[in-house]
């Protein structure tokens, strides 16, 4: 065998260390590939990346449980993300397996609470278990685990964000975008997009950042861009006393609005939004098109621009 392939090879059996939450194996490996072809660029991120978590981790003795190490744990993905994305190259193999890697870490730790300590941190827990299986790659066993809690937790956005997550990853578009819609509605400062990874969401937030938004008002224009892109094409008819609610929600957010200047740029997007979903609700309902005609025009007078995009 060449130095090249035992290197190749020594990489495949790092990156299986590494889908078993493995890091001192998979360093190990990653040297003896160094020895074998010192000038590979893959080897070279890898090693970069175990030497970022390795760091990382020596933090974890700090945290009092296991439920805290496990947040610590996916409080550094998205700290692993930025670090990854400042390295050129294109590693998908290594990314995978660090994403892996991250994943399992922590579910192995939220796993190994006992009972009663299980049952005292639901129905938090069953997000971050979920969460994490889906991203280990499990997409059967995280519906298994956000399904009941989303419905358990109806208002929980973050629970119907991230089941939503998981169904477009198992290609439920349909399903996806309908629970999207309706998390994003409840409450977008609730939901950590750096954990979702729909294809078409993704592409959203990338978007929206390109238009020079971010947190948070970023969070509050992605149901706003939803609707206006397709990506949260998928409506329901709303109950009577869902109406109401919306009605009187809108109501607050318009007096806000004018009363508080210095929030207007947070909850003018997420007005905007209710807007969206009481036109769907006229239209659905057979209303005079002249009640249309008037919540378009409020939509015009905050922001001419999605107005067009909207009629258009």
């Amino acid at each position: 065998m060449t130095e090249k392939g035992s290197a190749s090879e020594l990489l495949s059996q790092a990156y299986e260390r590494l889908r078993e939450a493995d890091l001192e194996g998979a360093s190990t490996r990653l040297d003896q590939a160094l020895s074998a072809d010192f000038e590979s660029e893959e080897v070279l991120f890898a090693l970069a990346c175990a030497a970022w978590w390795k760091e990382r981790l020596e933090r974890l003795g700090g945290c009092p449980s296991p439920f805290e190490r496990g947040e610590f744990v996916l409080s550094q993905w998205k700290g692993f993300l930025a670090f990854q994305s400042r390295k050129a190259g294109d590693f998908d193999a290594a990314r995978y397996g660090f994403k892996r890697f991250a994943f399992q870490t922590a579910l192995r730790e939220f796993r190994s609470l006992g009972p009663e300590d299980a049952e005292s941190w639901e129905p938090e827990l069953a997000l971050r278990i979920g969460r994490c299986l889906k991203g280990s790659g499990d997409f059967d066993g995280a519906l298994e685990r956000l399904e009941p809690a989303a419905r358990d937790r109806r208002d929980a956005p973050e629970v119907l964000a991230e089941l939503a997550d998981v169904y477009a990853l198992v290609n439920e578009a349909r399903t996806s975008k309908a629970l999207f819609r309706e998390a994003f509605f409840l409450n977008p400062q609730r939901i950590d997009t750096a954990f979702l990874e729909c294809p078409a969401l993704v592409r959203l937030v990338e978007h929206i950042r390109s238009l020079g938004f971010r947190s948070p008002e970023l969070e509050e224009w992605i149901p706003v861009y939803g609707s206006l892109l397709g990506v949260f094409s998928v409506k329901r008819e709303l109950k009577p006393i869902e109406v109401g609610k919306l009605r009187q929600s809108i109501y607050e957010l318009e007096n806000e609005v004018k009363e508080n200047a210095e929030r207007r740029s947070l909850l003018t997007p997420r007005l905007i939004n209710r807007y969206f979903w009481l036109i769907d609700h006229y239209i659905n309902a057979k209303e005079d098109r002249s009640r249309i005609d008037e919540v378009l025009l409020k939509i015009k007078l905050m922001d001419p621009a999605v107005h067009k995009q909207y009629v258009a």
